[in-house]
């Protein structure tokens, strides 16, 4: 048995927590807060031709100001069922449709769904730190059963508390993502 193999366990561990990190920070993209987000659409799926697919892939969806979205479809049969699928997803928009394009206004958000959305925001970040441990500890794991294979005791120390820097590195990160999204959405 030899380092090397340790030296990649931590760098496959430290790319399940980049991985993490990214999705946390794609996720917390789709929060509303406050101002028109057009990547909140990126979960609401419409169904195209048979297939489930981000509203994003079959229209165009911009913010001309600060309390509006405008989301101009492909093909114009394609307005009714954006309309459905924005209704079913329940994000807190109505849609109203023109005939060309679909017309959302962005209702100020209350105090009671910033702090819902907060609460969100914390969950999401709690979910990443879970991630992360995750990633930690099958590299842990893995070093136990190297140590037993014939891997050197020091080896395996070195490699623990280097992962155990890298979980702490990530698990600050986590946290301050989630501070700056938690003032963003408390913001008025």
């Amino acid at each position: 048995m030899d380092i090397s193999v340790s030296k990649q366990n931590i760098a496959s561990a430290k790319e399940k927590m980049s991985k993490a990190i990214s999705h946390l920070e794609e996720d917390l993209k789709t929060y509303r807060a406050g101002k028109p987000n057009p990547a909140i659409f990126q979960q609401v799926m419409v169904d195209y031709y048979g297939s489930p697919t981000p509203i994003p892939n079959v229209a165009s969806v911009t913010s001309p100001d600060a309390r509006t979205m405008i989301i101009m479809p492909w093909e114009k049969k394609m307005i009714p069922l954006i309309e459905k699928a924005i209704l079913a997803a329940n994000i807190g928009y109505t849609p109203q449709n023109n005939g060309e394009n679909i017309r959302i206004n962005i209702p100020p958000l209350t105090e009671e769904r910033r702090k819902d959305l907060v609460k969100q925001a914390r969950t999401a970040g709690e979910n990443a730190k879970v991630s992360v441990r995750n990633a930690r500890r099958e590299v842990v794991d893995a070093h136990k059963k190297f140590q037993k294979d014939g891997l050197p005791e020091d080896v395996c120390k070195d490699a623990e508390a280097q992962i155990q820097k890298e979980t702490d590195a990530f698990n600050k990160k986590i946290d301050e993502i989630i501070a700056a999204k938690e003032k963003e959405i408390m913001t008025v």
